[in-house]
């Protein structure tokens, strides 16, 4: 596998937790309740082939842009999250969650929707089944979001677009557009192939899978430099965070092309890392640093993060320690 070829990403430095403090957040998109059942499996089910798990014990985290919040507030900045949910009982768990996590909610209520539910089933630290809950969002309750957003722009520093494509970031381009007409940062976390609705963004944050959704696959790091810069042009994006998994980060902007290499210690679980790496991008923009810096405490951040089950955060004295 060709290895990435360009500058580094400057070293990590340390960010005073009375600086981070200051940095205000706002997180726009799609949130969902990961709830996890851990049990044992002893036997086989005489109805069909498969394991009967002896469930002993629930647990229930925050999920999507619910989990990218809760890593901005841990690593010690601000964040406010703007989002629709459901009048049901993973609703009202998500509020409480939000709550003990210190994040500002700015909930939309839609009593017609049934709150996103990712119930992963485990047995012995391993995910036997995953089984979704989910639906769209009524048009109105958007565009009271679009207008709380309008209201909320002004008291934040950057903003925060997590898609999971349910529906939550159906007027992301006109976001976008307000919030770069105010001066604000605007980071992007993508779903999908169309890139379009993303136009304006100040970073946008794909896995290799998403960026070959959009681009097509890459014969080499120069044939990526060319498709990255045509696609940064084209959507006027003015840089491109690209993660790349046990290949670390490449960072594509009109400064050149910068890499950090992979920081993890051990792999254990890579679900919600992007949460970690977009949100820690966020909040050091947020606090005044640089991009490449915050790139370099986000590719950190990642690997940290990995070696625990499940969405989880990274807080203050891991990043630095």
């Amino acid at each position: 596998m060709q290895t990435p070829q360009s500058d580094t990403v400057p070293s990590v430095k340390i960010v005073p937790r009375e600086t981070l403090a200051k940095s205000r957040v706002l997180v726009v998109g799609d949130v969902m309740l990961d709830r996890y059942w851990f049990g044992d499996v002893n036997r086989i089910s005489p109805e069909a082939p498969v394991p009967v798990v002896h469930v002993q014990r629930q647990e229930d985290r925050l999920g999507g842009a619910a989990n990218v919040a809760r890593n901005a507030v841990a690593i010690g900045a601000q964040a406010g999250l703007l989002c629709v949910v459901g009048h049901d009982e993973p609703g009202e768990r998500i509020v409480g969650l939000l709550g003990e996590s210190n994040v500002q909610a700015y909930l939309e209520r839609d009593p017609a929707l049934p709150t996103t539910i990712k119930l992963r089933v485990l047995s012995r630290q391993q995910q036997l089944l995953r089984v979704d809950f989910e639906n769209t969002p009524a048009h109105e309750v958007l565009l009271a979001g679009l207008a709380r957003f309008d209201a909320l722009l002004p008291s934040h520093d950057v903003i925060l677009m997590s898609d999971y494509a349910k529906g939550g970031l159906t007027h992301v381009t006109q976001m976008i557009s307000k919030a770069r007409a105010a001066g604000k940062a605007v980071l992007v976390d993508p779903k999908g192939d169309d890139w379009e609705r993303y136009r304006g963004a100040s970073v946008i944050t794909p896995n290799r899978a998403e960026l070959r959704e959009v681009i097509g696959t890459w014969k080499s790091e120069e044939d990526l430099l060319a498709r990255v810069t045509k696609l940064r042009r084209d959507l006027q994006i003015d840089a491109l965070l690209l993660t790349r998994s046990e290949e670390g980060m490449t960072l594509f902007s009109d400064e050149g092309v910068r890499h950090a290499a992979a920081d993890a210690r051990e792999v254990y679980d890579v679900s919600g890392a992007g949460d970690t790496v977009i949100a820690t991008v966020a909040a050091m923009l947020g606090a005044g640093l640089p991009l490449a810096e915050g790139v370099a405490l986000a590719n950190r951040a990642a690997g940290i993060v990995v070696g625990k089950l499940g969405t989880a955060t990274v807080d203050y004295d891991e990043l630095f320690a």
